[in-house]
């Protein structure tokens, strides 16, 4: 049996000796790396570290006492910001949806198959529409309205059930409400949005529609990390696809659906898989 594998996630200022520093470290504690990913963001003058390790065979210390030793050995000396997290533990996720299924139904067939490593807690939405695809999928929904215009407390009963599940992510799957900067704010890093990347253009109702007016000559969807300022968080991933004037309004929703599902998918992955790093307003996504 192979022997279990550990990521170590790592940021600090950019200067000599990070890497070999924390080779060194891991090394000295019999680890073996199978995995090592570094990059520099110049403007900011910052290293960002991904690893993956596991025990040489001649006995690797225990994951808690790996970090206290880390912590004292090597990340005081550098000011790192680091997290150790077992490979196979998956990201325990809480997904909002509203009318459309199309992202919800590409996560949970990813999850469903094991592309995923996630696990879904359950599934909350203000509307039905889901409530068959979910029983299906043998996920909890939860059907929580709006009920006399109250947003207020129907987005503190999606906070309750996120936090009753331990839920690790909130994922937006075409959800139509605002969450409020005191939600942003509690879930900073921990809350991904996906939308049409027409924006800041085509705004409201039948972006699509909008689009195809204006004969638009590419599609696309854009994946990011929700924050106060909407639909304007730190971007992890993103996708377009060439259209003409042969595709029809509806040829534009269908396509931008497809992408918005995939584009998702892939951002909630590599969140799970601890290669997303916040810089700012943007992200470094260690993707390799």
């Amino acid at each position: 049996m192979a022997a279990p594998r550990f990521i170590l996630k790592l940021s600090c200022a950019d200067t000599t000796g990070i890497v070999a520093a924390v080779t060194d470290f891991l090394a000295r504690h019999n680890a073996l790396l199978s995995e090592a990913s570094h990059f520099v963001e110049r403007t900011q003058q910052k290293s960002f570290v991904r690893l993956v390790f596991a025990d040489n065979g001649k006995g690797m210390p225990a994951l808690s006492e790996l970090e206290s030793e880390f912590r004292v050995a090597v990340a005081q000396r550098f000011g790192m910001r680091f997290a150790f997290h077992p490979k196979a533990a998956r990201c325990r996720v809480l997904i909002a949806v509203s009318r459309q299924g199309h992202c919800l139904n590409a996560l949970l067939n990813r999850w469903r198959d094991g592309h995923l490593p996630i696990d879904v807690v359950g599934v909350v939405s203000n509307h039905e529409s889901q409530r068959e695809l979910c029983q299906w999928h043998k996920v909890p929904f939860h059907y929580l309205p709006i009920e006399d215009g109250d947003k207020a407390a129907q987005e503190a009963g999606i906070l309750q059930l996120f936090e009753q599940a331990r839920a690790e992510l909130l994922i937006l799957a075409r959800y139509m409400q605002i969450l409020t900067p005191h939600a942003c704010d509690l879930l900073a890093g921990r809350a991904i949005n996906i939308h049409h990347s027409f924006l800041p253009g085509f705004k409201g109702a039948r972006p699509y529609h909008q689009a195809y007016v204006r004969g638009v000559k590419i599609i696309g969807a854009t994946a990011h990390y929700v924050t106060e300022d909407l639909d304007e968080g730190p971007i992890i991933e993103q996708a377009v696809e060439r259209v003409d004037h042969t595709h029809s309004a509806r040829d534009l929703e269908r396509l931008g659906s497809d992408i918005e599902a995939v584009v998702l998918n892939r951002a909630v992955q590599w969140h799970a898989e601890h290669r997303v790093f916040r810089c700012g307003n943007r992200t470094i996504v260690l993707r390799s």
